[in-house]
This record gives C-alpha cells, structure tokens and sequence, in this order.
C-alpha cells in the first residue's frame, strides 16, 4: 500500500511500469495474490489459487471473475480508480462493472456491456459493497498474469492475479495423482546367499567354454555393493507372452537400469494382509526388446501356473557386477602399460613424426583431415594421436578413411576399432563397408557382438555377413578365427571378449576409440590395457568439450571418474596446445548452418569453426515460420509449469509439450513439409521425453526421435526443438547443485545446440533459462537478431563475467553440495540419481570362468 500521488509501481515489481517475471511458488510470501487484506476497505481477490496453484483456463474462451469491494466503515471513501496496472500478455486482462456476457447470450440483449482498462470516479457509501468484473481474453497458452491497482481515498491496494491457459494437449497431460515423495522399498532379498531366501528361477542356456582357451575374471569384491534399489518397482502387472512373462521397464532402452540377458530379479505377489505370507520368486532375463523383459521364473513353473493379468507384484532388480569387474580387471592390467602411453606430459622427450603422404580413397577430405591421417600413418606408437572432433567436422569421415589405407597399404596391419556403443560401431561398419574403392574379404572383417545382444537389433542385415553367429545368437569365435581377422569392430566392453578368447599384446598394430571423450577411462582401459604395447599404434577421436561419461557416483566423480581418457589428455601440454605431433583439430563443420554454429564455436573452440555447410536452407517452405528468415535460430518463450505426478520424481512441462507439438505440426503439414525423420526433440528430464513421445504417437507423428542431449550425442537432423522444461525459480537452484537438467554444464549445451543443420527452436522460459550464462548468450542473441516470440524477456546479462564459474565445482570432493535428504528421496531411479549403496558386503568368491555368460557385454 502506498500514497495515491507515489510514482506508479507495483508490489511485485518496483520498476516504474510494468510488474515483469512472477514466480507463484518463489515470491508467495511477497505476493498479494491468494489473500485479502484486512482494512476499511476489503477487496475480494479474483482467481484464487486452487491447491496453491493458479487456475487454469481454455485458450479460445474468456473468462470472467467478479471482484467486490466493501466498504466497512461509517463514512463514505472514494474510488478513484480501479486500474489494470500491467498485463502479460499485453492487453489480455480487461474489467468491467457488468458481468461480460455468456458465450451463448444473444448480443443485442447485452449491447450495454462495456469493459476497459480502467473505471474511474466512484463513491462506497457506508456498508456498500461494490461488484466490478475482471475478465481473461487468453492470446495463447501459458501463464497470463496482471496487477490491479485499487486507488481508494489517499490509498492504494493492489491484487495480482495468475491464470494457466491451456490447450486441448496440455489438458489432456494433466495429471490427477498428485505427486507424494516415494517411502524407501524394503528389498524382497537382502542376503541372496541365505538358505529359502528364494525360490530360483530358471536360466537361459548358454555355450559351455573349453576352460583351457579362457582366462578367468576375478571378483574384485569391494566393501559395499552396487545398488539397484532406485529402480524397485511395486503393485505392478506381469503380461503373458507364450512360456514368458514380460515386464516393462521404462528407462531400460537408456540403460536405466541396465539389464542383459542372464540377469534376474526378484518378484513377490503384492498383498495388503500382512499375514498372508507369500513366496519370493527369481526370474531370470532370457531376452531384452526396447522397454521390455522376458522372464522365466521356477523350473516347476508354480510362479507362472499361479499368475493371472490382475495381479500385482513388486519387483527388486539386481546388480550384475560382470561389468564393474571387467573395469577392475583394466585397471589392474594397466599396471603393465608403457608410462608414456598414460602420462604423456611425463615423457622426457617430444615426439616427432615423420608423416606418410597420402593417395586419398576418398575425394572429399580438407586439409586438417589429410594432415591428421598422415600423421596417423607416420606414427610409430608412443602416446595417443587424438583426432580433435568438434561437432560436425568429419571425425568419422578421417576415421574411416585412416583405417581404409592402413587396410589398403599394409598387409601386415591388425586393427582394433571400438567405440562406446552398439549403434556407433555399427556405423563404423557401415562406413567403411559401403566404400566402393575398396573390396573386403569377408573373413577380413569381424564386427564382435556381445552374446547378449539381441539378433534382432541389428538394423542392417547386409552387414550381418561380418559377424560370428552360432545357433542364430551372436558369439565370439575363437582364437584360430579371431587370429585371421584384419579389422575388427567391437565396443569397449565387448573387446574384453578378445582378451579372453587369448589374444595378446603383440596382435593389433593400430587400436582406435570412437567417440574417447563419451567413454569413462577404466572403459578406455579395456581395450588398450590387454591388447596394447609400445609400437601400437593408439588413435582417439572425440571432443573434450562435448559430454563426457555418465556417472552415478558423486563420490566416484570427485575422485576424477567423470573425466575421461581424451579430456585428460587435454591437460597435457602436447595435446592442449595443438601440437600436431599428438593431435590434429578438425575445423571445418559440414553440419550446421553458420548461424547454429556461431555460437558455439566462440564459447567452446576459440571461434576457429569454419561453416563449410553448402545448403543453408534458405527456400525450404519452414523459413516461413522464422521473424527473421536469415537467422535459423528461433527462441520461444513460454511461461509453463513444472509438474511431478505419483512416485515418480522427473518432472515435465505440459505447456511446453503442446508448444512443441504445434511447431511440429507447422514443419510436417503440406507438400513441402519436413518428415518425421528430419526432426529431433531434446528435453532434460524423462518424464518429459516420455510424455513427448506418448503425445506424438497418439497424434500420429511417425519417425520423430525424442530423448536426452546424451541420447542426441553423435547424431543431427535437419530441425532440433529443445525443450527446456524448467518455470520455477527454487526448483532450478536444486538442479544447479545437483548438475541436473540444463543447467550448470557447459558441455550439455554444447552438445544440445549443434545437433540442428538447418534449424534450431528452443522452447522455454526466459526467465529460468537465463540463469545460465550460456543459455542467456544464446537466448539474447536470438533477441538480438528479431528472432524471438513469446513471453516477456528478463533484464539483460551481458557476459558470462556476470556468473558464477564452473570451477566452482570441480576437482576437491569437499566443493560438492551434500546429498540432500530430499535429493536422496526423490531421484533413486531417474536420469537424475546418484544412487545410494547399502550396507550389505558381496562374498569374496573366486573362481574360474567356465560359462561364456560370464564375459557377457552389459553395456551397448
């Protein structure tokens, strides 16, 4: 409350004019919204929260709420005025002394109805309550809010009014479980060693190994075992699938959990009566189908004879530490290594390489790209050559063809070539396969498929002529075999297999890492620890400045497990300094439109990117939708909600789902419209990838890929929509603390932005997203070349000096933020966890590997 003769300003925003970015949630304990002020006047308030949140209401539709003014003393008071201080969207919010007329009221019985801005000149009498109208005209979805300046005697009370408008879509994604934060599940087994703790399930078959062509891997038991808890499920349904039972397991297409053929959980039918007493049962994984697990429970089958579709059960899934003990077994084994192949910067001496000219098989390499294939071919061993990849350079391009003239030109060379994924090394094979210069043989070529991956996940059936397949199920074949193979193409979980089979040191002449930068360096390890020796040629490709390894231990990545093998590297002299006697910078970017790509090449690679993309896309029918046709980059803000619903701790933002379902919509609809797949969509948070996709499917959307930054790392489409999620101000502390969604790490954006050839959207609120100083770069820059729509902007940040640094939280386990307690609740299970371990300690049992299940590959 304040003089009537004051400078105009408002309770929530004292800058002279407007009442700017209101966060419900962040400044209720400033706002006037929800309450009425005791006084001589008391003035109602208009849309109230319902359940602390503001109402929602239809686009399209007006709506109306009376607001009465009371006069409780014994002498008249003047109202001066009644004035809609500020609106936004402008001009959306009106009032009016009658009540606005109905839909479905006859216009000429109403024609009296007025509304404005503001009413003037009015006197309360004693006791007198006066009813005026405050009416919503929505002009999109999103957040409308105004203030409404009451100016009564030598007074002024002010009412902040805030109202979601939504569409058809983001009703429908309303949920109607509030959330509540999960209890911790008790497990069904705590000691999987104790007598009756379980009734067994039964196991897949696997090929027994000749013992004596096998080398065993240890248990390396540890104090405190990894632990699955996060991802327990319960009151869930089993689904028949003739002899199976199948679960589904969202997030198990991410590797969340990570579950291969040969795993088991534990399963027991859920019940309210705490007498009746029921079986433990253990279902083993004979198969893995995107989100799905098919089960075999008891040999005798009394699990599946007793099932029907109505029950319930909770389930507890296991840790299957074959992976983690392959990792151990790499680090032990890297005790063996040459100094200088790890620690390049304590090499006495520089390495000088006398480069090998180069006859191209390809017609399309630049400079840098020769330049570093001919380096490559000089290389007599020694420390790694790193091809330094930003996106969209042709890493893989001077990949492929380093790997075709050391295949072409030197009978005598063994190469290893391994990347982090499935899909990776099947591109890799496809590349190299598919270049008509050069004939393979077929037994030359082995792409090695870990044992547990499904047959049919294999996309190309053409190239499944260079894999081992017994009894139609991909295997490793043995060392007589493995020894006459030139090429092969692996993961670097799956190279273990090579070691176990009994090749050694001496075999490969060249090992290359796809993609180094993605993997952990215990990962890196596999393949390099076993198979490398001083003359080995070892070759990294990758982009330090692109997203590193995933790791759920905040603990393991204080102590430097979030760094990978390349970004390591990097802190060398050799390499940071770009001599080229270790290192070769791609910088040519065929991917992007120079516009996508300015940005990012001055934050992260010293403005050096140079766009070399030759169409930029300027005629295509899309270019309609951009304010400005020559600037690809569209910033949309909105004002959404974040929402959690049931258990599950992941957030979403339906308002932002229906603005991304719009977009998609315009870029698909006519003759000249986009297919589905030439456009991605890249969100933070699971929940909303989930909800994305459900959407998109039930509108009929086809072939559109949806999923995380980490999911779109290595990829690009034509059309990138991000989807920023976050609308509140105390929720997007938390994920800064925690490094989660978005914000706080460099390399996320870095990732997110350059996946777009030709167009990029980002849909989010300014406000939020500002707060990060790249994010803000991006969004002024779009504000800056009339390439913004939406809601209204925050104030300015000019600098990244403006904020804090990312230093801030790297290197020194003590500068890590405690786990919450509420950080501990709620993000067990999502992309978001650091998982918590228990206190229970695995059985150091040693012994030797006779099962090839025991050299299974867990990870793509």
């Amino acid at each position: 409350m304040n003089g009537k003769g004051d400078e105009e300003y408002s309770h929530i925003q004292k800058d002279k004019g407007e009442i700017g970015f209101i966060d419900y949630e962040d400044n209720a304990s400033v706002c006037t919204y929800n309450l009425e002020e005791e006084g001589p006047v008391v003035i109602s308030v208009p849309f109230p929260l319902q359940n602390r949140n503001p109402r929602s209401i239809l686009v399209g539709e007006t709506s109306s709420d009376p607001i009465t003014i009371k006069n409780t003393t014994g002498n008249p008071v003047e109202l001066w005025k009644v004035d809609i201080y500020d609106s936004n969207p402008k001009e959306s919010f009106t009032v009016s002394l009658m009540e606005p007329p109905s839909t479905n009221t006859d216009l000429e019985e109403d024609s009296g109805f007025v509304e404005s801005f503001c009413l003037e000149d009015r006197v309360l009498q004693p006791g007198q309550t006066l009813t005026i109208w405050l009416s919503c005209k929505p002009k999109g979805i999103g957040l409308h809010q105004t203030a409404v300046h009451f100016d009564l005697g030598d007074a002024r009370l002010e009412r902040v009014v805030l109202l979601f408008v939504e569409d058809k879509i983001s009703k429908s994604l309303a949920s109607n479980m509030p959330y509540w934060r999960d209890r911790r599940k008790k497990p069904l087994v705590k000691d999987v060693s104790a007598a009756n703790a379980f009734i067994p399930g039964e196991r897949p078959p696997t090929r027994r190994l000749n013992s004596g062509s096998k080398f065993s891997l240890a248990q390396y038991p540890i104090p405190q075992p990894e632990n699955m808890g996060g991802y327990d499920m319960e009151r869930i349904c089993l689904r028949n699938k003739g002899k199976f039972l199948t679960l589904e397991v969202p997030g198990l297409a991410e590797r969340r959990p990570s579950l291969v053929k040969g795993d088991y959980i534990f399963a027991k039918l859920a019940t309210e009566d705490a007498n009746y007493a029921t079986h433990t049962y253990q279902g083993y994984i004979h198969r893995v189908e995107a989100e799905e697990v098919y089960l075999k429970f008891d040999h005798d089958e009394e699990f599946h004879s007793l099932h029907n579709s109505r029950n319930l059960y909770n389930v507890q899934f296991t840790y299957n530490r074959l992976i983690m003990r392959k990792l151990y077994q790499a680090i032990k084994a890297a005790e063996r290594l040459d100094k200088e192949l790890l620690f390049p910067s304590e090499s006495t001496r520089k390495r000088q390489i006398r480069c090998t000219r180069l006859s191209p098989l390809s017609l399309i390499l630049n400079e840098e790209q020769k330049r570093s294939i001919e380096m490559i071919l000089g290389c007599k061993g020694g420390p790694p050559y790193v091809i330094y990849g930003p996106p969209g350079t042709g890493k893989t391009v001077t990949l492929v063809e380093t790997i075709l003239q050391l295949y072409a030109n030197r009978t005598d060379a063994r190469l290893l070539v391994c990347a982090p994924s499935n899909s990776a090394a099947d591109h890799l094979l496809e590349k190299l396969v598919s270049e008509k210069k050069v004939s393979f043989r077929k037994n030359d070529i082995l792409r090695l498929n870990a044992i547990t991956r499904p047959l049919e996940e294999y996309q190309c059936d053409a190239d499944l002529q260079f894999c081992f397949l017994e009894n139609s199920s991909f295997s490793c074949p043995p060392l007589s075999k493995l020894m006459h193979y030139r090429i092969i193409i692996s993961t670097y979980m799956s190279a273990s297999q090579l070691y176990a089979e009994g090749i050694r040191r001496n075999h490969f002449s060249h090992i290359f890492l796809d993609e180094a930068g993605q993997a952990s360096e215990p990962e890196t390890l596999i393949p390099l620890s076993h198979l490398c020796r001083r003359e080995t040629v070892v070759v990294l490709a990758g982009d330090p400045m692109q997203l590193g390894p995933v790791i759920h231990s905040r603990c393991a990545e204080s102590f430097g497990l979030g760094k990978s093998y390349l970004v390591r590297l990097f802190e060398c002299e050799f390499y940071n300094t770009g001599n080229e006697n270790y290192v070769t910078k791609l910088v040519r970017n065929y991917r992007c439109h120079p516009e996508i790509l300015h940005l990012p090449s001055e934050l992260f690679y010293n403005g050096e990117l140079i766009a070399s993309k030759e169409d930029t896309g300027e005629s295509v029918a899309w270019v309609d939708l951009l304010p400005n046709r020559d600037f690809p980059v569209l910033f949309v803000g909105i004002q959404g909600r974040d929402e959690r619903e049931g258990s599950n701790p992941s957030w979403f933002n339906r308002y932002e789902i229906s603005m991304v379902v719009e977009y998609i919509g315009k870029l698909t609809e006519g003759k000249e419209g986009l297919n589905g797949e030439d456009i991605g969509v890249i969100a933070p948070y699971r929940q909303q990838v989930l909800k994305l996709k459900n959407t998109l499917d039930s509108l009929g959307f086809s072939g559109i890929k949806v999923g995380s930054v980490e999911q779109f790392q290595g990829q690009e489409r034509e059309v990138i929509i991000i989807s920023t999620v976050r609308s509140t101000v105390k929720h997007n502390e938390f994920d800064k603390i925690h490094c989660l969604g978005f914000l706080s790490n460099p390399k996320r954006f870095n990732v997110a932005i350059t996946r777009a050839r030709s167009l990029l959207i980002v849909i989010g609120n300014p406000h939020i997203i500002g707060k990060d100083p790249h994010w803000n770069l991006l969004l002024w820059r779009c504000v800056d070349n009339g390439s913004y729509q939406g809601c209204p902007l925050p104030e300015k940040q000019n600098s990244l000096q403006d904020y804090p640094t990312e230093e801030s939280y790297s290197g020194n386990e003590d500068e890590y933020p405690q786990l919450t307690e509420e950080f501990k609740e709620c993000h067990l299970g999502n992309e978001e966890e650091y998982p918590l371990v228990p206190d229970e300690v695995e059985p150091d049992v040693n012994k030797p590997c006779f099962d090839e299940s025991e050299w299974s590959d867990g990870w793509k």
